[in-house]
Formats: C-alpha cells, structure tokens, sequence
C-alpha cells in the first residue's frame, strides 16, 4: 500500500499494533527465559514508560524494549506489503 493522505490513519494503526505486539512478545520471552535457572537474568526494558496515560480508574504504561522496535519495523513492512 503506498502511504497518502488517505491511508495516514491506518498507517499509524500499524505501527501502534506493531508496537504494542512487539513489546508483549519481548516481555513474554525475557519471563520465560527467567524461568531457566541457568542463564543470567536480564532486561533490555526501559525503567521509565514512553506512553503513560492515567484516569485515576485506568491506567496504562508502555516502556521501550527491542521488541518495540522490532514491532515498529514489522507494522511498516506489514503495511506496505499490503
């Protein structure tokens, strides 16, 4: 898909989504890989949130890993694969 006026908003859908998968999925593998007692513990995480949005009742935070990145670029090759 080329990237116009029009297709704008579904271009940053694309890359929210790329995000937001690509920071789950580098979570869900580094709490795994602290399942294994023989290799080291780390985290690439960031300490502070890029994205923190607060209503009293609902908050949502989103710090930075590889995975975010690595999502980003997935959301832009998906989108213009398309």
């Amino acid at each position: 898909m080329k990237l116009n006026k029009k297709s704008i908003p579904l271009f940053i859908a694309f890359l929210f989504m790329g995000c937001l998968i690509g920071s789950i999925f580098w979570e869900v593998l580094e709490r795994i890989l602290h399942l294994f007692p023989g290799l080291a513990s780390f985290s690439l995480t960031t300490e502070r949130p890029l994205l923190f949005f607060d209503l009293y009742i609902l908050s949502f935070g989103l710090r930075a890993n590889p995975g975010t990145l690595l999502g980003l670029a997935g959301g832009t090759i998906f989108f213009f694969r398309i």
